[in-house]
């Protein structure tokens, strides 16, 4: 107990009693913690076991609101309305607490196509058909298996612990983060108008850079924008024996990709970082045959808008430069499309909310447990709730923060030896359950109650 004497500021006298409170408040969060765990363990490996991928998260979502439901919230189900109409299976969960805060916590729940091969006990043996047709193993392969079962263990401990805040609690059960249109089918569902506009807004993603037990916290910029574009060069058909008589749009398509490497590193600034990646291509039916076209997709990454500009010019320049340069007629020239739906912008932690977080983070783990992280080039739509870039004026501070899930010893062994273990989207990534989910409950419900104060 901090002792103080003598004359103090008010500034000083607020300082220690936020100190003590804190105190008072990780010890009960750790014993609410430590008493739901083995539950959580339990949630954990079944909804790793049953992966759905985006658009599809049925089961997933009528687990976590039957779950939110016998922890005393008010849950509404199917929230969520996709551009084609179809409606999702967000779910939005309520707790009031009398006057404070109203602050939104999410989760994401899809997983990806992705056949598991960690070998553990409670693998995903889930097979399906993408939305294109093609057979695929399903995995949750970005962990967000984890952060449904955070936010479980976290609604109950919020739930059995009014006592220490006072607000309005906004659980979000997001959908089909993977193809980056979940936040905005909620955002054009109304959710804020139907369920009120909160003040704040918070998220964690697992990550296998940290070990189980950390936590890590960026300020200010965090992820990149990711955009999404079709290509398609198109050229002449013909049989492979006579080349000369077409126009080979694989050749073309060859050119295309080797010139767009150029577009980042001559074309953008070296201190603003942007990433182009061509993910699939899709041309041809046999060896001996030349197509008509070939499809591209591609993935691109920046944090300004003027290297994303500068990667969209330079990719339809590229496409159109290698087609004339082949002689494709110009009613073939390529066609590059941008995917609204499927793009994000930079997901921005507010420096202000940041502080705070990070502040309540130590609280609930420790100093050493908190790494300040750097920004990474991966993407993310939480960013999309906070409405800074579909509407600054209207924006509300966001943040969100890193879990550890790599077992310590593995990671300090591979980190050792110059590896890395196994990461998000690899069909071996593999959470430490127990300290990755622990923590992770810790650190939310710890920063929950430091934000739900009056």
């Amino acid at each position: 107990m901090r002792i103080i004497s003598g004359p103090v500021s008010l500034a000083l006298l607020l300082t220690a009693f936020t100190a003590s409170s804190h105190l008072i408040t990780a010890q009960e969060v750790s014993t609410a913690v430590a008493k739901e765990l083995p539950s959580i363990l339990d949630t954990y490996k079944d909804l790793h076991a049953h992966p759905e991928l985006s658009h599809h998260e049925e089961r997933t979502s009528t687990y976590l609101a039957t779950e939110l439901r016998r922890s005393g919230y008010t849950v509404t189900e199917h929230i969520g309305r996709y551009p084609t109409g179809k409606q999702a299976y967000g779910i939005v969960a309520i707790l009031k607490n009398g006057p404070g805060p109203h602050l939104l916590i999410r989760a994401d729940m899809d997983a990806l196509p992705i056949v598991e091969e960690t070998g553990l006990s409670y693998a995903s043996h889930v097979t399906t058909k993408t939305e294109a047709g093609q057979d695929t193993g399903v995995m949750h392969a970005c962990g967000h298996d984890v952060h449904v079962s955070v936010l479980i263990g976290t609604a109950r401990a919020l739930a059995s612990m009014r006592d220490k805040w006072h607000g309005t609690l906004m659980l979000v059960g997001q959908t089909s983060e993977v193809t980056i249109d979940g936040a905005k089918a909620m955002l054009a569902d109304h959710i804020y108008e139907r369920f009120g506009k909160p003040d704040l807004a918070i998220a964690l993603h697992d990550t296998n850079t940290l070990p189980a037990g950390t936590v890590g916290i960026a300020t200010g910029p965090a992820l990149a924008s990711s955009t999404s574009v079709d290509v398609t060069i198109r050229g002449i058909g013909g049989h492979g024996s006579a080349p000369e008589l077409g126009k080979d749009p694989i050749v073309i398509a060859a050119a295309f990709i080797q010139q767009i490497q150029t577009i980042v590193s001559r074309q953008i600034s070296p201190q603003d970082p942007a990433v182009v990646t061509v993910g699939k291509i899709e041309g041809g039916t046999r060896r001996n045959i030349i197509p008509n076209q070939v499809k591209l997709e591609l993935t691109c990454r920046a944090f300004s808008e003027k290297a994303r500009q500068s990667i969209l010019n330079g990719l339809r320049n590229a496409a159109q430069g290698e087609a004339i340069a082949a002689g494709v007629p110009t009613d073939l020239l390529p066609t590059v499309t941008v995917l609204d739906d499927e793009s994000t912008a930079v997901t921005y932690n507010d420096p202000t909310l940041a502080a705070r977080v990070r502040s309540a983070l130590v609280t609930a783990v420790g100093d050493q447990h908190v790494v300040d992280t750097p920004a990474i080039m991966g993407s993310e739509d939480f960013g999309i709730l906070s409405l800074r870039d579909s509407a600054p004026k209207e924006a509300l501070p966001s943040v969100l923060f890193w879990l550890g899930a790599s077992n310590p010893q593995k990671l300090a062994e591979a980190q050792s030896a110059g590896k890395a273990l196994p990461g998000l989207h690899t069909n071996r990534f593999e959470p430490d359950p127990e300290p990755t989910l622990r923590t992770g409950i810790t650190a939310m419900t710890t920063t929950a109650i430091a934000l739900l104060q009056p």
